[in-house]
């Protein structure tokens, strides 16, 4: 349990708040707040969404300020239909999150 936990510090270090993850995973925040304290797992669904986060962040930070990266989750982007990248995790559209990611790091190795 204690690795997931650390998962979620691990976003956490980069301004994402619990209610974020709440928001992405489907979990009520008190289901969250029991991850962050390994005191539960999380089931299937909620465990793949929040890997799912997890691999966007981890993918983000090495392309932007880590500052940056929460305010990017959150901000409305063109190329999500003005959804929000947090919003668009947490309807199952990983792949379209996945692209914009992918055309972020290409870009930084021009």
């Amino acid at each position: 349990m204690a690795s997931y936990a650390n998962e979620i510090k691990r976003v956490r270090s980069l301004g994402l708040e619990p209610a974020d993850i709440a928001r992405v995973t489907g979990a009520a925040r008190a289901t969250v707040s029991s991850w962050i304290r390994a005191t539960r797992r999380p089931g299937a669904t909620h465990r793949d969404r929040l890997l799912e986060l997890v691999a966007v962040v981890d993918r983000l930070s090495r392309v932007m300020d880590p500052d940056y990266v929460a305010v990017w989750l959150q901000k409305p982007l063109p190329a999500l239909d003005d959804d929000r990248p947090l919003d668009a995790l947490g309807d199952g559209r990983y792949r379209d999150v996945s692209r914009l990611v992918a055309e972020l790091e290409n870009d930084s190795f021009s």
